[in-house]
């Protein structure tokens, strides 16, 4: 268990998050919880936990982060980076602001924290932890720009220790998919859910227990789920079967884009229906074959 610390923790209201804030919270810790939302963290003891709504993909963002952990916290010992959203799609589109979206949440806003932390520390000692994410190691068949901004941090954190102060450590998690609104966060905005999730799918407790572990024990990487750790050595060895297991991956995606189309398509043509029905009634009252008062009204 960790003990006394003075801890940053973003992503905290839900999730990996909120079961790693629950572990911490048990300890003699004083913790600010920082999230776009905060219903959950405000359920915990305000003495030990000061909740902080932020949105963490601007400097700006970031840099209040500090103030105020300085301020309520009166310091930080250690600063765990872990919030972070995917999408699940077929890359079969031009947006650039939506790049740039992820972008600013899963790479800059890591890696800035990182820059303010040290600067923070002054050469005192301190302890940075990253969600990096499995992912980060290999990509998978709908999570194009979600991987890349996690291949990103990986690339970041591996290059970073080479050069990184001896003062500061640094724990990175590497989770695979995990049972938690992740699936819904992946197509919000999309108007679908996710009806066929990808192997292996862990649960957010499990997770939550081995990063505290691994943070309470200074680990430099924490990889919750053994059996994609078998998977890294079988794939090394024999290429192949990881191509088998993409193409199993690809063959959900396909599926969930047939039905998400199948459902635009319905919606289009119910409204199509709609449009026609309208137009027909209106050509018949102005031919005075409907009156105001029919039923017809309530579908006007």
């Amino acid at each position: 268990m960790i003990n006394g610390k003075k801890i940053v923790l973003t992503g905290a209201n839900s999730g990996i998050g909120l079961e790693v804030l629950k572990l911490l919270a048990e300890g003699d810790n004083k913790i600010l919880a920082v999230d776009l939302h905060i219903d959950n963290i405000e359920k915990f003891d305000p003495k030990k936990v000061v909740p902080m709504v932020c949105d963490v993909s601007s400097a700006a963002g970031v840099d209040s982060i500090f103030e105020v952990a300085v301020a309520s916290l009166g310091g930080i010992d250690i600063f765990y980076a872990n919030a972070g959203f995917p999408y699940y799609e077929a890359f079969d589109y031009v947006n650039w602001e939506r790049i740039e979206h992820i972008f600013e949440t899963n790479v800059y806003s890591p890696i800035y924290s990182y820059q303010k932390f040290r600067e923070y520390l002054g050469g005192r000692e301190g302890q940075f932890a990253m969600t990096v994410s499995a992912i980060g190691k290999m990509g998978m068949p709908g999570y194009a720009l979600y991987s890349s901004s996690k291949f990103a941090v990986q690339g970041f954190q591996q290059a970073l220790r080479t050069e990184m102060p001896k003062n500061i450590r640094m724990t990175c998690l590497y989770p695979v998919a995990t049972n938690t609104n992740f699936f819904k966060a992946a197509v919000e905005g999309q108007d679908k859910v996710i009806t066929q999730k990808p192997f292996p799918v862990q649960n957010p407790k499990h997770v939550a227990k081995a990063m505290v572990r691994g943070i309470e024990h200074k680990r430099k990487y924490v990889n919750p789920c053994k059996l994609f750790s078998f998977a890294q050595v079988l794939f090394a060895i024999c290429p192949p079967v990881r191509s088998i297991y993409w193409a199993l991956e690809k063959k959900k995606l396909e599926a969930e884009n047939t039905l998400l189309h199948a459902k635009a398509d319905a919606i289009q043509a119910a409204k199509d229906n709609a449009l026609l029905y309208k137009e027909a009634i209106k050509a018949m009252r102005e031919y005075g074959g409907v009156e105001d008062d029919d039923e017809s009204q309530d579908i006007l």
